[in-house]
């Protein structure tokens, strides 16, 4: 029996060598799944309190309920793929949204004046279905006036599931909503409301009343209601300046063909549109719970993107580090013999108990002069050696002189 291949990474015959397996990340989803499942029958039994709320929901809104934990997809880059936090989400279609529950509220944010787009959601053309969860619309101006104190915003965070806005007051929303908005989950997603450019004959795109300043112009009832269609069923990718990037795929409700799905179609955005150098800069791709341990779907085999310029990188790195050693060395070896021979300038002009040298001063001139130091001083005691010689022969000779000086007398 052939033993069976652990690798997580496919190397396919045929184009690219970096793929996802689909086997791989269905075999990931259900285990977590079945994980997730087992944990919370566990609690259930384990907790004296029943969940009323389990029993009331209907199995098509499962997703709002309390029971279902949000999967994750964790992706991890061999680089950062930003070098700055971005308020504004990027979005990535999903097969199979994460918004289909029909109690899921929402909350329009719009330009001014706002009447422009609750009389296109209140359009017959629109659809029912989706303006039933619309249940507020509310333009910039009176949002800033209405929500000025902490806890109104906290309750119209309360109230809504989701928040879109129009892409053109996206960014004036920071300093409206405050940090009670932008540390939640429930950041504003960007939505386009404004018509689609018309094409002249002579190639040019031009907006309808670009040029009309006072009245913002809101697109037909179908294209307003196939944008927010389109926003609910995405994705929203949240980049910050690190290696890894999280994005919500699904719920425990979900099936493990819907997660992998959804993996799939989220995996294939990030490599088109947010991550530099596609495959190539991604390290590991993981799948996980809120509070579960994170299931590896594929790794790469090489920790960089090029490893020739790493490697280039870090012999000039080391030749530096080589180069400046012996520059170091060279200068403390200069520096002592400029010590040694100040020092002996110094003895020669002044002697030490005159210029207030301490016994510490000595030493520590002694041990950086210590080979100098031991030459001179056998210098001197030979110097002694010869003038205590010279002396006994003229004592010796003075004694002499005088016992011949007495003879002859």
């Amino acid at each position: 029996m052939a033993a069976e291949s652990k690798d997580l990474t496919t190397r396919v015959a045929s184009g690219s060598p970096y793929q996802l397996d689909q086997s791989q990340t269905l075999k990931a989803s259900s285990a977590l799944l079945k994980h997730i499942s087992s944990e919370s029958d566990r609690k259930a039994a384990a907790s004296s309190t029943k969940n009323l709320l389990q029993a009331t929901t209907e199995p098509s809104d499962r997703n709002d309920s309390l029971d279902v934990e949000p999967v994750w997809l964790s992706l991890t880059t061999k680089k950062h793929i930003v070098d700055k936090r971005r308020l504004k989400p990027g979005k990535i279609p999903l097969p199979h949204s994460l918004n289909q529950s029909s109690i899921t509220t929402v909350c329009l944010i719009s330009c001014d004046p706002q009447r422009l787009v609750k009389d296109s959601i209140a359009h017959p053309s629109f659809p029912s279905a989706l303006s039933s969860r619309i249940t507020k619309v509310i333009g910039l101006s009176k949002l800033k006036a209405r929500y000025q104190s902490f806890e109104s915003r906290r309750q119209l965070l309360n109230d809504h599931d989701l928040f879109l806005a129009d892409d053109r007051v996206i960014t004036m929303l920071p300093k409206v909503l405050g940090k009670i908005f932008y540390q939640s989950p429930k950041k504003p997603v960007p939505v386009s409301l404004a018509p689609y450019r018309q094409i002249t004959t002579s190639g040019q795109r031009v907006t309808p009343k670009a040029a009309d300043e006072k009245s913002k112009t809101v697109a037909p009832p179908l294209q307003v209601a196939r944008e927010i269609e389109k926003t609910i069923n995405c994705a929203l990718v949240h980049l910050s300046p690190s290696n890894n990037t999280s994005v919500r795929v699904g719920y425990s409700s979900f099936t493990a063909q819907q997660i992998a799905d959804n993996v799939k179609a989220v995996v294939a955005g990030l490599v088109e549109k947010f991550i530099p150098q596609g495959w190539r800069n991604i390290r590991a791709v993981h799948i996980k719970g809120p509070n579960t341990m994170a299931l590896p779907i594929w790794l790469a085999d090489e920790l960089w993107v090029d490893e020739a310029d790493v490697l280039q990188k870090e012999e000039e790195r080391a030749e530096g580090s080589m180069s400046v050693a012996k520059q170091g060395g060279k200068k403390r070896k200069e520096r002592a013999l400029d010590i040694a021979t100040e020092g002996d300038k110094e003895r020669v002009s002044k002697p030490e108990h005159r210029q207030g040298v301490t016994y510490g001063e000595k030493k520590k001139k002694r041990r950086v002069e210590g080979t100098d130091l031991s030459t001179e001083m056998r210098e001197r005691r030979e110097k002694l050696r010869e003038q205590k010689n010279m002396d006994k022969a003229e004592i010796q000779g003075l004694e002499k002189g005088k016992k011949n000086s007495a003879v002859t007398a």
